[in-house]
């Protein structure tokens, strides 16, 4: 790197890979971002999202000063009436009537979204929503039933891997799920040199054609396959030692999974017997596998015995904890593998109130019913911190006007946004190169354990404030402390930052990566966090549920990643990218061609968009990007009891059955 004092280092925040950013400045302006040579883990590779942080950081419609409603205050009059409207909220309501949203870049802010975290606990809210649940909660579900935790977050050594085998899942663009991989194109190549990739998607994605296979599978249709693949395993090709050792419940997920034969797998998924049968001749083949799902799984209606399939399958092969398998990271800062573990207590079941069908988990409340919460009256304050709940959460058409009526609607973020529009309270926060930073809350989802610290790049511009500085002065006039007794005017931000840098960072002038030996840490949940050191196979709610599990018909929504962007979050700085995509079959059954206006439409709602005609998915796929405004999948999801998950009340955005119409010409 450069030492020169126009180019300054710091780690990419966008995403959980972190990687290592170079980024060359005049004065107040940013001239280029790039990779950091010099960086342990990403030596130089920044993807097309950090790149652009140059463009995003002076972005035409930037927030640059706080407002009230659409009008631009100074700071103490707008916390001043956040405070009082508040006070009013909490005497008539309560402390739940007080709500806050976590967005997906909430967690790439450490200060902020530990002061939020703080502001709720002080006034006793437990209303607590965040992207997880319009994301990936199967994952945390299915690890504590299955560990009897729900942290454990499965990553996979590209160096070490021989077989890979991705569901639902599009590393080239989104650089992992929850699972960050630096210069992804890259460690998938290495893999297929040495072993084999097999990408099971309804879609021909940036990653499936750079795989050994692709298998276009039918949407919605995946954990039959995965059920499938464990029956044959487990009737020749697992490892019959470690399930005896380290295993409980085989003979209730031998019986689970016996239904899945051959011949009803091909005809359900829609795939060639021999693709299927090559597949597992190759599990058994390597008898080590790594197994990553995406958003095509999670999302899904089946998301939790797909995920569940799947961990089953790499603990019949001995894969999980061993080389060529998968690996959990323990954290460099939270230091999990260093813990004991006790068997956790049982917690009394909680749901949200106005929708008793809908479980909370892990201290959060299911996004799936936000929207009831509101028009029932319990929320009157909503935080959306790191968000856009417009573009991300299900029932556009009753969010935005509940959303609208809400007392306060109090939004941080860095650019103009549809929940800005909304917002009564808008907090002009400062942007990633304006502030310092720790990756205290991704600490689990690097591709090695690792943690790192950065200055501000930038001085902060207009009149921006860091989401810590504002909530602290909003506790202060709310009567609490939430800076452990700093004073939020006259602290220095690297001073609190250390006690979540936990003495591994000097937190001074200059970035620095944290990372001990071994960087990859095997066998820890096994000893320590496995309730009796065993696996538990056979889940009943999941076996359960596995029974109960019928395909989606018809035509069915799957997600797309889109290059350059991370759902709505730079959106604008990215190709748009709003198309829907069908295959030329379904296309010419609706009776449309290319570049039509067309309309989706499923139980939920409808949206209008540009169609285009490829064979790049299958047929029966409707491929369309998250996050957007114009193609806003929101509109086509709901959180009503027949589209949210009974045991995580995740919302259904992926196998959802829909319609390809023309849309009607205005005027």
């Amino acid at each position: 790197m450069s030492n020169s004092e126009s180019t300054r280092r710091t780690y990419c925040r966008i995403c959980p890979v972190l990687c290592g950013l170079e980024v060359e400045v005049e004065g107040e302006r940013v001239l280029r971002v790039g990779g950091d040579a010099n960086h342990p883990i990403s030596r130089g590779y920044a993807c097309t999202k950090g790149r652009a942080l140059g463009r995003f950081h002076h972005h035409p419609r930037r927030l640059d000063r706080p407002r009230l409603g659409s009008r631009e205050v100074t700071w103490e009059i707008l916390l001043d009436d956040l405070a009082g409207r508040l006070e009013s909220i909490l005497a008539s309501t309560g402390p739940d009537g007080v709500a806050v949203y976590h967005g997906t870049w909430s967690w790439m802010d450490a200060l902020g979204r530990r002061t939020a975290e703080r502001l709720m606990h002080a006034l006793g809210s437990t209303s607590v929503y965040s992207a997880v649940t319009v994301d990936a909660i199967a994952r945390s579900y299915v690890c504590e039933q299955m560990a009897g935790r729900g942290f454990a977050i499965p990553n996979f050594a590209p160096e070490e891997t021989e077989l890979l085998i991705l569901f639902g899942t599009n590393p080239v663009i989104s650089h992992g799920h929850s699972c960050g991989i630096a210069d992804p194109a890259r460690a998938l190549s290495g893999v297929a040199r040495r072993g084999e990739v097999w990408v099971v998607d309804p879609r021909r994605s940036e990653t499936a054609s750079r795989a050994t296979r692709h298998l276009a599978i039918r949407p919605g249709s995946d954990y039959l396959l995965a059920a499938h693949l464990v029956r044959e395993i487990l009737r020749d090709g697992a490892d019959r030692d470690y399930l005896t050792e380290h295993a409980s419940g085989l003979e209730e997920l031998t019986a689970a999974v016996e239904p899945f034969g051959l011949e009803r797998v091909v005809e359900v998924c829609g795939l060639d017997p021999d693709d299927v049968r090559d597949l597992l001749a190759s599990v058994r083949r390597y008898r080590r596998l790594s197994v990553s799902t995406g958003t095509g799984i999670t999302m899904s209606p089946d998301a939790n015995v797909t995920e569940w399939l799947v961990w089953c399958l790499q603990i019949a092969t001995a894969s999980f904890e061993r080389p060529g398998g998968m690996w959990f990271n323990p954290g460099q800062l939270l230091r999990l593998d260093e813990r004991d573990w006790p068997e956790a207590p049982p917690v009394p079941p909680r749901t949200v109130p106005s929708r008793p069908d809908l479980p909370a988990l892990f201290g959060e409340l299911p996004c799936a019913g936000l929207v009831d919460e509101i028009e029932a009256g319990h929320h009157q304050a909503l935080f959306s911190i790191g968000g856009n709940p417009v573009a991300s959460l299900p029932q556009a058409e009753r969010l935005v006007p509940a959303l609208a009526g809400l007392e306060v609607f109090a939004v941080a973020d860095v650019i103009e946004s549809d929940s800005v529009a909304l917002a009564t309270h808008t907090i002009a926060a400062a942007g990633q190169l304006e502030r310092a930073d720790v990756s205290a809350y991704s600490d689990l989802f690097v591709n090695r354990r690792s943690a790192q610290y950065t200055p501000a790049v930038l001085p902060r511009g207009g009149d921006r404030r860091p989401v810590w500085w504002v909530l602290a002065q909003l506790g202060r006039r709310l009567g609490f402390d939430l800076l452990d007794g700093a004073d939020p005017d006259l602290c220095d931000e690297r001073e609190l930052l250390a006690p979540l840098g936990r003495g591994h960072f000097e937190l001074g002038d200059r970035a620095e990566v944290a990372m001990d030996e071994p960087s990859r840490p095997r066998g820890w949940v096994e000893s320590r966090v496995l309730p009796g050191g065993r696996w538990r196979l056979a889940p009943p709610a999941l076996v359960e549920q596995l029974a109960r599990a019928e395909p989606p018909g018809g035509v069915c929504l799957i997600p797309r990643r889109a290059a350059g962007r991370m759902n709505s979050a730079l959106r604008d700085i990215a190709a748009r990218d709003e198309a829907v995509h069908v295959h030329p079959a379904d296309a010419a059954n609706a009776g449309l061609a290319d570049g039509d206006r067309v309309r989706v439409v499923s139980a939920s709602g409808t949206l209008e968009s540009e169609l285009r005609v490829t064979d790049s998915v299958r047929p029966g796929a409707v491929s369309i990007p998250h996050g957007l405004d114009e193609a806003n999948v929101s509109r086509l999801t709901s959180g009503r009891p027949e589209s949210s998950d009974p045991l995580t009340g995740m919302v259904a955005q992926s196998g959802v059955a829909v319609e390809i119409r023309r849309a009607e010409r205005s005027g």
